[in-house]
């Protein structure tokens, strides 16, 4: 496109625009992000070795400069063990260890085109990560080392009270590396997906948010729903010193497109907690149906799903029986730092069926503006009449940020 401008264009205003987009990318910032960290996995009890993952993430992101309102990003991610690679990142044939999905492979995650000409309005084209509300449906999954990222196109809105964007997926470029290294229906789905996610806040008690998602995948037609929701949230304050916060949600979903299963489920959420002082209190229940007669449950491809039913990870999946998951969480600022332990009951929609319980605790710490480390550990307690078994995992996580 630029070849052709200079080529059509008078010299004098061919130089100048050449002059323009040398300095857009030559006044662009570069940053350098680099996370490593060691993974344990214990579950010994489906015959598998522990896992010992030790990876390295290495970020670079690149952003130009604007010109004339538009800008360029750049992400390219590697990851790459060190030291201890005794587990099975689902492509390196270790089969024999627990699973770990971080494979190695270099993979370019985010190559977008913004243009903020628009008063309170972004336009974004290209490879880019979408995260839409709190990540319950559609994120990045930024906890693994390899993001999940999306070939879109999106426009976002943010004024005053209103927010809302929408977004039209081509490609969703999944959490497993680049495509040359495994087949491509493990690493991304084809898709043409239509997502809009919108919010009012009527007040720091009130903020009401609707969204709409049609996800069609073409090589994955068994993810493939449409599901529309609603969720009240917010935190009055009661009193100088205490603040409650509450969340209530509501979602249907029913197949989409070329999924070949005709069903309806419903998903709900209740929230409700107090912060005082350093603390934060919080209890919930989330429910996950399922559609007894077509024997399928709500689901949540395109979700952060670690953030959500424990760090464990024993649902990333919602069950055939579906997934009630009865929680509380306690969370405080310690000096610099945080500290958080969460407590889940997790059961089934029918059948009742109790899976089992699970206890999550995080501390994380800024060294400096440069540094930081995270020390995490989920235990999952498995109901002996259940199908899932007991998991121990544990992590280290050093990051520093240039």
């Amino acid at each position: 496109m630029a070849f052709c401008i200079l080529v059509w264009t008078p010299v004098s205003f061919a130089a100048g625009f050449g002059e323009d987009i040398a300095d857009t990318f030559k006044n662009g910032k570069f940053n350098v992000n680099l996370r490593y960290r060691y993974e344990f996995v214990d579950a010994s009890d489906n015959g598998m070795k522990d896992a010992n993952a030790s990876t390295l993430r290495t970020r670079l992101v690149y952003k130009t400069a604007k010109w004339n309102d538009f800008d360029i990003t750049i992400n390219m991610d590697d990851v790459h063990t060190i030291v201890a690679d005794n587990y099975n990142d689902t492509r390196n044939g270790k089969t024999q260890y627990q699973k770990v999905v971080d494979p190695e492979g270099t993979d370019l995650n985010i190559a977008a085109l913004t243009y903020s000409g628009i008063k309170d309005t972004q336009i974004i084209v290209g490879r880019q990560r979408i995260v839409l509300g709190n990540g319950r449906f559609v994120g990045n999954v930024g906890w693994r080392q390899n993001e999940q990222t999306f070939d879109a196109a999106t426009v976002k809105y943010a004024g005053g009270p209103f927010q809302g964007s929408y977004s039209y997926v081509s490609q969703v470029r999944r959490l497993f590396g680049p495509d040359e290294a495994a087949g491509a229906a493990t690493d991304s789905w084809d898709s043409q997906s239509h997502l809009i996610d919108a919010s009012y806040k009527v007040s720091k008690a009130l903020t009401v948010a609707a969204y709409g998602y049609w996800m069609d995948f073409d090589n994955a037609a068994g993810k493939s729903n449409s599901t529309y929701g609603i969720r009240f949230s917010g935190a009055p304050k009661v009193s100088d010193e205490v603040t409650v916060i509450y969340a209530a949600e509501y979602a249907t979903q029913d197949d989409y497109k070329d999924n070949p299963t005709d069903y309806s489920a419903d998903y709900l959420l209740a929230e409700l907690g107090l912060k005082w002082s350093t603390f934060t209190l919080k209890a919930g229940y989330e429910v996950l149906e399922v559609d007894e007669s077509a024997g399928v449950a709500f689901q949540t491809p395109l979700a952060i799903l670690h953030k959500f039913n424990g760090w464990a990870d024993k649902f990333l999946g919602t069950p055939g029986s579906g997934l009630e998951d009865t929680y509380i969480a306690l969370s405080t600022k310690l000096s610099k730092g945080s500290m958080a332990l969460i407590l889940h009951d997790f059961s089934s929609d029918v059948g009742g069926i109790d899976f089992g319980q699970e206890y999550d605790f995080v501390v994380k710490w800024p060294i400096s503006k440069t540094y930081s480390v995270l020390g995490k550990l989920a235990i999952y307690d498995a109901d002996s009449a259940s199908s899932t078994i007991d998991t121990t995992k544990a992590w280290l996580m050093l990051t520093a940020a240039f």
